[in-house]
């Protein structure tokens, strides 16, 4: 019995022994733990708990902005893209760790990093210096780069048509490529940090507008260089240019546009509303906002139509104004002007359609803009997002009556507004505007029931036909469309019979598509101080129309 008592208590002592030795022999020295904490806390870029591990001396000489600005500086200069370390080495209170670094410029790189461990009140800290910022780095070396950029490469039209090629950017389609291409200018602010991070030097010439600004990183290039460490290099890389870019620009319709627009302040814009393809643009098409006048009807009568507000059945008294809030909003230089349905749309009624948006209510007026692309980016990089106010801040009927007509604080462009055809064309579905050949590659939503689109199309013929836009007619072709009139000093129909003696009181604006059965492009046509829609803007974005369906002028 006792010798099986003393095997049990060797037994015991036994496994007692080898548990010991093995906490002994996963145990971290103190300066190796800190160490890992730091650069695990690197890795997933948590500067703050980086900057809790230094020592107090270190905290004090840089405070926990300025040391992340330095880390994330030196991380921006590399161009990196992560960090990763490996075989972490302890010797003479100095840790060394292998730095897998992978950067946008100069490919990945491996480097070492050395970094000061002391002890601090018991506790183990790093000793961080400026050079510890990035690895690689010796005491007293600061991490800069030398960029070398790549010529930008060239934007083809469709057909291969070169808009911009070379340094000097010049076009075989001459001056009418400029306001498709766009131009180049300083790094915008808002791009400062994905620019920098891709290589771009602060001073950098970039794609500000058009074109240029679309494709920006694919014509630009990869930028080259040399990685310096101070006054060593610590990579190099030969900047790599980027491969021209067929856009989906026509060489015919940019023309047109250009021609069209006749060098007037203004904007023209037409695109495929099958795929959302900008087939061109003049002017300030892409990004110049101007309240849209009675374009904006569209929208207003596919959300009272969709409401069941009104209908195809519906008759109106003819009236010269209608009044809300105790304020009259005239109708086009105090026309009597009613009917039916598609009477009140084809003459553009502000007495029917003003109205019609108050019963509609602020709500569901913002809704039915927003189906149309109201408060969304186009989709072309750097075009101007078109809006109106949320519902609560719109105000009373007066205002709700006043955007429902394209005036209040409604602010649009020429493509939201090819866009807003584009939707009527394609039987209610929102494409996504891309100067990419065969689209954005984003399936168009459907945001407008397709009877309702239809009904709304039916009623843009008319506008052709016998309404405002006959100026836009082209013979062979049903053309949908519909003016606007947008009135610049005044918006609660104080403007005639001011706007009828002066016309730069006046933007002139027209929308349209065809062939309505079977639409090929959408255009928007916006003419600053141009007058009336249905004298200026119509005949302009038929001449568009023209070109693009291969008709004769």
């Amino acid at each position: 019995m006792l010798d099986g008592r003393v095997a049990l208590v060797a037994l015991v002592a036994l496994a007692a022994f080898a548990v010991g030795a093995g906490l002994g022999a996963t145990h971290v020295p103190a300066e190796r733990e800190v160490a890992q904490r730091y650069l695990e806390a690197w890795q997933r870029g948590d500067h703050a708990t980086m900057h809790d591990l230094l020592t107090p001396e270190a905290q004090r000489a840089v405070g926990p902005q300025q040391f992340q600005t330095a880390v994330r500086g030196a991380a921006s200069t590399a161009t990196a893209t992560g960090l990763e370390f490996d075989d972490l080495e302890l010797a003479d209170g100095t840790v060394s760790a292998s730095a897998a670094v992978p950067t946008r410029v100069f490919g990945d790189l491996t480097l070492e990093l050395r970094l000061a461990v002391e002890e601090v009140d018991g506790e183990q800290r790093i000793a961080w210096r400026g050079h510890n910022a990035f690895p690689g780095l010796r005491p007293g070396e600061s991490l800069s780069r030398d960029t070398r950029l790549p010529e930008r490469a060239a934007l083809l039209a469709r057909d291969g048509t070169r808009l911009a090629a070379g340094p000097l950017r010049t076009s075989e389609l001459g001056a009418a490529a400029a306001p498709v291409v766009g131009g180049l200018g300083a790094i915008p602010p808002e791009r400062t940090a994905r620019l920098r991070a891709l290589g771009w030097p602060d001073d950098a010439q970039v794609g500000v507008s058009g074109l240029e600004r679309a494709f920006e990183e694919r014509v630009a290039g990869r930028p080259g260089g040399e990685l310096l460490a101070g006054d060593r290099v610590l990579a190099s890389a030969r900047p790599q240019p980027g491969e021209a870019v067929r856009t989906s620009v026509s060489v015919a319709v940019q023309q047109a546009a250009v021609e069209a627009l006749a060098g007037r302040l203004g904007g023209i814009v037409a695109l495929d509303p099958a795929t959302g393809e900008v087939l061109a643009s003049s002017g300030i098409g892409l990004e110049g906002l101007q309240p849209p006048g009675s374009t904006f009807k569209v929208i207003t009568l596919a959300g009272a139509l969709e409401a069941g507000i009104t209908g195809t059945g519906r008759r109106y008294e003819p009236m010269t104004s209608a009044t809300l809030e105790g304020v009259e909003l005239q109708n086009a230089n105090g026309a009597l002007c009613g009917g039916t349905l598609l009477e009140t749309f084809a003459e553009s009624c502000n007495s029917v359609y003003a109205p019609m948006g108050a019963q509609l209510g602020a709500q569901r007026l913002v809704e039915a803009a927003e189906d149309f692309g109201f408060n969304a980016p186009p989709g072309v990089d750097g075009a101007a997002v078109s809006t109106l106010p949320p519902a609560d801040e719109i105000g009373d009927d007066l205002a709700v009556g006043a955007s429902a007509i394209g005036q209040g604080r409604v602010q649009a462009t020429a493509l939201q507004m090819a866009l807003v055809s584009a939707v009527v064309a394609r039987e209610g579905v929102l494409p996504q505007a891309s100067f990419v050949v065969g689209g954005s590659g984003v399936e168009g939503e459907r945001t407008i029931p397709a009877e309702v689109a239809r009904t709304v199309e039916r009623l843009m013929v008319a506008v052709v036909e016998e309404g405002t836009g006959t100026a836009a007619a082209i013979p062979g072709v049903r053309v949908a469309g519909k003016t606007g009139t947008a009135e610049l000093r005044a918006t609660q129909g104080e403007c005639p019979p001011v706007c009828g003696s002066d016309p730069t009181a006046t933007s002139a604006w027209f929308l349209a598509h065809a062939p309505a059965e079977d639409p090929e492009v959408a255009v928007a046509t916006l003419l600053v101080q141009g007058g009336s829609g249905g004298e200026t803007a119509a005949p302009a974005a038929a001449a568009v129309l023209r070109a693009a369906l291969r008709r004769p002028g």
